[in-house]
């Protein structure tokens, strides 16, 4: 079992480690992000894990994470109201990633079910197949080439 974070952090001492204005941490607290200061009033105090709960939080806000899905990523809940389904006039944030010339990838990464994380390595992963693919095709083509010439 693992012993209890002996850190102590008053909430001033909390928003400069994590670089958050201190209403953008009390509402963090507030929809249920980060955990209660343990204790009331001014004798309140936050440990590590309300630390590293709210570097996790500002990691994925960053990414461009909603909070909800920051919500079900850290509860494992499904969202308290299901997702609209898709129609005209519907607004939606894709990401466009450009693999290489003539190659893009479009993912919106909330209804794909990926995490910042799960999206690079997709990207990473299509950008390695299209090199192999195009190193491979370059490959036949040079071999037909030398073919003909002997042929």
């Amino acid at each position: 079992m693992a012993s209890p974070d002996p850190r102590r952090f008053t909430f001033d001492e909390l928003c400069s480690l994590t670089e958050l204005p201190r209403r953008t941490v009390r509402y963090y607290v507030q929809l249920g992000l980060v955990d209660r200061p343990i204790g009331e009033t001014r004798a309140a105090y936050y440990t590590g894990r309300h630390l590293d709960q709210l570097l996790q939080v500002r990691k994925w806000t960053q990414a461009g994470v909603s909070l909800d899905r920051i919500r079900e990523l850290l509860h494992g809940a499904p969202p308290d109201v299901p997702p609209r389904p898709r129609g005209p006039g519907t607004v939606e944030v894709w990401s466009h990633l450009v693999v290489a010339d003539g190659v893009e990838l479009a993912i919106e990464p909330g209804r794909a079910g990926l995490t910042p994380e799960q999206v690079r390595a997709l990207f990473a992963g299509v950008t390695e197949l299209v090199e192999r693919v195009r190193g491979n095709a370059h490959e036949s083509h040079n071999k037909r080439n030398r073919q003909d010439e002997h042929g």
